[in-house]
């Protein structure tokens, strides 16, 4: 299954249910997904291990070029981003250059649009990496977090790079709290194996992280579009508002997507 992919560096803008109107930017290579995740429920589909061995990342500049002619075609049309979001077909962060591409971005944001927010929606698997925190920290960093215990972490989320659930937290409490966690939440099963992250020790367990982690919000949602595996049960917006009740009873923003 190949997914929902983007073929070029700038798409959109699209309307957002959580950003608004919303210029997408993909800087890992494009025709296919490219992550250190391998998520379940990931509309891009499957990370296939043979793609991600030949492909290759534009450069910054490319980038950058890309960006700022479009940032003129929007201002000369009169369309004003709320965000410029870095989503696209995988992870952002793996970028090598991802600290200059942030720089850069900023700089034009500045120069086009200076109250749009520059967005990164990141899998937070490449918090060890000074460089990228960072630059995350310069942005409106939505960073994920779907699991509670590491059994969890691995059926859902199944990283194909050398990370454990402990280390994904530890690198979100370095953001000293400047961070937005997103929250995917699902049931069904994977394999022989029944998943559910919303009850239970499992939500209890994520509920403590949470706390550990304490982000200026929390973003809760479940499946919008068609997952690589079939197997999986959205959960419903009744469901989601209750987990939300819980969450803000411990004093944090929740959002319900």
């Amino acid at each position: 299954m190949s997914g929902n992919l983007f073929n070029s560096i700038v798409f959109g803008p699209v309307k957002s249910r959580r950003l608004g109107v919303s210029l997408g930017m993909n800087i890992v290579p494009p025709h296919i997904k490219f992550c250190s995740f391998n998520c379940v429920y990931c509309e891009c589909g499957w990370t296939e291990a043979s793609n991600v061995e030949n492909a290759k990342f534009d450069p910054p500049a490319e980038i950058r070029e890309e960006l700022e002619k479009t940032l003129i075609r929007l201002k000369e049309q009169g369309i004003v981003p709320d965000s410029i979001t870095f989503a696209g077909n995988g992870e952002p962060t793996i970028h090598p250059q991802f600290d200059q591409i942030i720089d850069d971005t900023i700089a034009l944001r500045d120069m086009y649009f200076p109250l749009a927010r520059v967005t990164v929606l990141s899998n937070s698997t490449m918090l060890s990496d000074e460089r990228v925190l960072k630059s995350l920290i310069k942005t409106y960093n939505i960073m994920k977090l779907d699991a509670g215990t590491e059994h969890t972490f691995r059926l859902l989320n199944k990283p194909r790079v050398k990370i454990t659930l402990d280390e994904v937290i530890e690198g979100l409490k370095k953001f000293n709290g400047n961070l937005v966690i997103q929250t995917m939440f699902i049931r069904g099963k994977i394999g022989e194996e029944i998943i559910d992250n919303t009850t239970g020790a499992e939500l209890e367990a994520l509920l403590q992280h949470i706390v550990s982690i304490n982000p200026k919000e929390v973003m809760i949602y479940s499946l919008d579009r068609k997952p690589p595996l079939a197997d999986l049960e959205k959960i419903s917006r009744e469901e989601l508002e209750k987990i939300a009740v819980k969450i803000r009873q411990l004093n944090f923003k929740c959002s319900v997507y």
